[in-house]
């Protein structure tokens, strides 16, 4: 496409069958097809080659790289560190761009001005119709408000260059999109919003895939530290329930605490204040839902053991990271 500045393509992945959906949909879309692919590999035993022929016509441009497990962020650095083009774009392995993609992408490039480090592709999460979504259908469709979601989003080379990349502490997919992007920020540059729309569907769970989500309040904790109690909102990133599972996991352990004391009544009113803690957690996932046996049992069980879990995991991010240093004097 005329006067489109040259991008590519980075897709980390982990070997999931979705990579060949999301290649075959890259090269269905039409009009300004990018330099090259770049897939890492970031099996930590590759056991089996990658779906690459999915990718048709763009086969020849897909260029492979391993990472051997490192996790997202080193494996997208892997990626964009070789990158040539003014632009990379970052695409997860488990989404589909519409067809009209590359054309609307090359005018969300054309018309950045040379302020904008970054340009964010809108999510579509597509829901069952015939019944209302359970809790981690709901948590999926969210991504549609999430804020510089690597799951498309195109950054301007110079920008990842003069940011640093991603920070590899970040080790899942969690919050290190929201990192790079104050970092980007940091460093001068604009961020906004593009007008191509990709697809991200609902992948299947078990029903306690609740449970090790919960692994991301460490992440925030390193958040935290590096950017400052408000990174929240300039991050554009929900609040989150911390608070509220610190309170009811208080209760739990001061309930406890009082019983093995043989102070009952301080027992017993603790333990109220977890049950109704627990209860409201619990409640307020299973309302919005389907209300069926399987999401109800799922709700019920897993609100017990989130609180607990995430304070958990908190507290580890909170000790592990406690040397981190913040980035501009953050507090």
């Amino acid at each position: 496409m005329t006067g489109a500045p040259a991008y590519s393509v980075v897709v980390p992945t982990i070997g999931r069958p979705c990579l060949a959906e999301c290649l075959r949909a890259l090269a269905e879309a039409e009009g300004n097809p990018p330099h090259e692919v770049i897939v890492v590999d970031d099996r930590p035993a590759p056991d089996g080659a990658l779906p690459l022929d999915a990718a048709g016509p763009l086969r020849e441009r897909i260029r492979t790289l391993r990472t051997g497990g490192k996790g997202p962020a080193a494996a997208r650095n892997a990626g964009w560190r070789t990158v040539t083009t003014p632009w990379t774009v970052f695409l997860d392995d488990d989404v589909q761009v519409l067809p009209d993609w590359s054309r609307l992408l090359a005018e969300d490039l054309r018309e950045a001005g040379e302020d904008v480090g970054g340009i964010q592709g809108q999510l579509h999460v597509p829901l069952p119709l015939d019944r209302r979504p359970t809790d981690w259908e709901r948590n999926t469709k969210g991504l549609e408000n999430a804020a510089w979601a690597t799951a498309d989003m195109a950054y301007r080379t110079d920008a990842l260059t003069r940011a640093g990349g991603f920070d590899e502490r970040f080790p899942r997919a969690f919050r290190e999109d929201a990192d790079l992007a104050l970092r980007v920020q940091r460093a001068g540059w604009t961020l906004r919003r593009g007008r191509r729309v990709t697809r991200h569907p609902v992948r299947p769970a078990h029903w306690w895939a609740s449970l090790p989500a919960q692994r991301g309040n460490a992440d925030d904790a390193l958040m935290n530290r590096l950017h400052g109690r408000d990174w929240w909102s300039r991050a554009e990133a929900p609040r989150g329930r911390l608070p509220r599972h610190l309170a009811v996991t208080g209760a739990a352990l001061a309930a406890a605490g009082c019983a093995l004391a043989g102070r009952r009544r301080a027992a017993a009113v603790c333990a109220a204040l977890w049950t109704l803690g627990t209860a409201e957690f619990a409640l307020a996932r299973i309302l919005p839902g389907p209300r069926t046996a399987r999401e109800i049992a799922s709700m019920a069980g897993t609100s017990v053991l989130i609180p607990p879990l995430a304070v958990r995991h908190w507290l580890r991010g909170v000790v592990r990271h406690r040397h981190a240093r913040p980035l501009g004097g953050a507090a």
